[in-house]
């Protein structure tokens, strides 16, 4: 009996740190099959690591430009400017709903494309760099909205009043800390996106 409990708690708790595989009631279970939904799932993958990494190489600029590489040391100047990461809560919730994570995306990869204008400001060296990433995030959230259509799935808008709009920043410091966690942000939600991708290509 002790042994049977202690193997029921593991598997509770490999459940809890595993969401991407307990996506009850995902209502792809039917497309997993699809050839056009698994290319379409494919070829974002590529997509979402290439902006990854774009997004990574601005992080080490702006680490090599302004000594800004560590979030640890600069938490009390981010609850100052109140620069907040897009939510993606639909994409690994148990109740894990197709509609849900897609339309997250979508519109966080729309938040990311006009913050991305205060990274622009900051690096206008790296203009075309910056300049391809957001296009990349508008490219990257009309495949989904389209595919969202092909599929016939529910667009699903969800509330922006708690997104707040881009802060104005009262220094250049604040510019660059602003700069430094919008792309910090942007690589987390990217990260969560791709795990969520990656699982429904999987099924």
């Amino acid at each position: 009996m002790c042994c049977l409990t202690r193997v029921l708690s593991l598997l509770l708790a490999t459940l809890l740190w595993a969401p991407w595989r307990v996506l009850h009631g995902a209502p792809l279970a039917e497309l997993s099959g699809d050839q056009d939904f698994q290319l379409f799932l494919d070829k974002n993958l590529e997509f979402t690591r290439k902006i990854k990494g774009d997004v990574a190489a601005l992080q080490r600029v702006v680490c090599d430009t302004f000594q800004l590489c560590k979030e640890e040391e600069l938490l009390l100047v981010r609850q100052h400017l109140g620069i907040e990461q897009a939510p993606l809560e639909q994409c690994h919730s148990r109740s894990f709903q197709a509609e849900a994570c897609f339309s997250q995306i979508r519109d966080g990869l729309r938040a990311y494309h006009s913050s991305l204008a205060a990274v622009l400001e900051l690096l206008p060296r790296h203009a075309a760099l910056v300049e391809t990433l957001q296009l990349d995030a508008a490219n990257l959230s009309s495949n989904i909205q389209q595919q969202m259509e092909d599929l016939g799935l529910a667009t699903v808008t969800y509330p922006t009043e708690d997104q707040s709009p881009l802060p104005t920043f009262s220094s250049h410091f604040h510019h660059q800390v602003g700069g430094f966690f919008i792309l910090a942000n942007f690589q987390r939600f990217l990260e969560t996106a791709y795990r969520a991708l990656r699982h429904l290509a999987r099924l």
